[in-house]
């Protein structure tokens, strides 16, 4: 049995009865009500999984609102949930608009998810609803979902073992230089077949200088000895993410490749063996980007030193030196200094933690060892 098996047949049961109230608990002073429209974060607050659904969150009730087909999922779900809420389904002669007039009233004040929602949808809603009040809103959802529960946090962890085992068991057919696309393929299928759901986002294999494209897509490009190969994955286990990047080479590079790995894996470490509870990202983003500096490459580090994983392989925190937040235990982010010199060679390093109090768990554990 591997490791990911393990965790996957005991993980801690999910509990939504309470997060509900949370959202509630951070409404501003200038809304009544929440309509959330973004599916991630319905799923968040009522464990939905389809691809329609809507919230409105009152100080009091939950109003739920898809279409017919989900009549059946949409009641098991929020059943299971243990979500208290009052269910409608749409049909071709009453949609959303019908069932929230049930449930706003004249002067409510309806905060609108800004970040997501388009205009029109927003338009829809504050021409017909006119004697009411809808106040754009950022990050109510999120800001909330930026503390992992345990069973959360269970599912991220094994999320990131089937990464590790997956990438163990393929990463010897390498040696056999396939193609980019070959090797992500068989990298992807390995993670469905250790009980991932998909993949957190479109697998990177990247090799000689398509390496130094942060986000390469998987070509026709054979693997070749001495190059350097970034490999960036990831998977999904019951909606939640992970997240990891390991860079190798098939044989030995020369010393211009061997000294950036060396430098990307110091500066990496120095920025994961901070990570804390009250921490702020952007030191997190200074311990890995001041040592490149110091290295004189650090303008070869193009994009930001993490970004929070969850629901979403992307979301709050984002670790950034411009980042004002401070890392909260119960965060999961991930760490992943690079350096991209264009047409020549590329190399990022990654792992995804979860913060605590006194430090941080490591959840990717894949070996970083650059040559095979």
């Amino acid at each position: 049995m591997t490791q990911s098996s393990e965790l996957l047949a005991k993980l801690t049961p999910m509990d939504y009865s309470r997060r509900a109230d949370k959202v509630r608990a951070v409404f501003p002073d200038t809304i009544d009500a929440l309509l959330i429209s973004h599916l991630t974060n319905v799923r968040y607050v009522t464990g939905f999984t389809g691809s329609n659904g809507l919230v409105l969150l009152t100080k009091d009730t939950l109003i739920f609102i898809t279409d017919g087909r989900y009549t059946t999922q949409s009641k098991e779900q929020l059943e299971a949930a243990r979500v208290d809420a009052e269910i409608f389904i749409t049909t071709q002669g009453e949609g959303p608009i019908t069932f929230l007039e049930k449930v706003i009233t004249p002067g409510m004040r309806i905060g609108l998810e800004a970040d997501t929602l388009a205009l029109a949808g927003a338009n829809k809603y504050i021409e017909h609803f006119s004697d009411n009040t809808f106040v754009p809103t950022s990050g109510i959802v999120e800001q909330v979902r930026i503390i992992k529960e345990a069973g959360e946090v269970d599912r991220i962890r094994a999320a990131c073992r089937i990464a590790d085992d997956a990438l163990e068991q393929v990463l010897p057919q390498l040696c056999e230089f396939p193609t980019e696309k070959e090797f992500a393929i068989a990298l992807d299928r390995r993670m469905v077949d250790l009980g991932a759901s998909g993949n957190s986002f479109d697998t990177i294999v990247a090799c000689g200088a398509r390496a130094a494209l942060p986000h390469a897509m998987p070509t026709e490009a054979k693997i070749e000895p001495g190059q350097m190969i970034v490999i960036d994955f990831g998977c999904i286990v019951e909606g939640y993410c992970s997240d990891m990047t390991r860079t190798v080479s098939v044989g030995e590079p020369d010393d211009r490749q061997k000294e950036m790995w060396d430098q990307v894996i110091e500066s990496q470490r120095l920025g994961r063996e901070i990570v804390r509870s009250g921490v702020a990202v952007s030191q997190i983003d200074g311990a890995c980007r001041d040592y490149l500096r110091e290295c004189g490459v650090d303008q070869y580090f193009t994009h930001s030193t993490g970004h929070g994983v969850g629901l979403d392989v992307h979301e709050q925190p984002w670790v950034r030196g411009a980042g004002t937040d401070n890392a909260q235990a119960g965060n999961i982010l991930t760490v992943e200094p690079g350096i991209y010199i264009e047409g020549f060679a590329g190399v990022r390093i990654e792992d995804t933690l979860c913060v605590a109090e006194d430090g941080a768990e490591v959840l990717t554990c894949a070996p970083k060892k650059l040559v095979l």
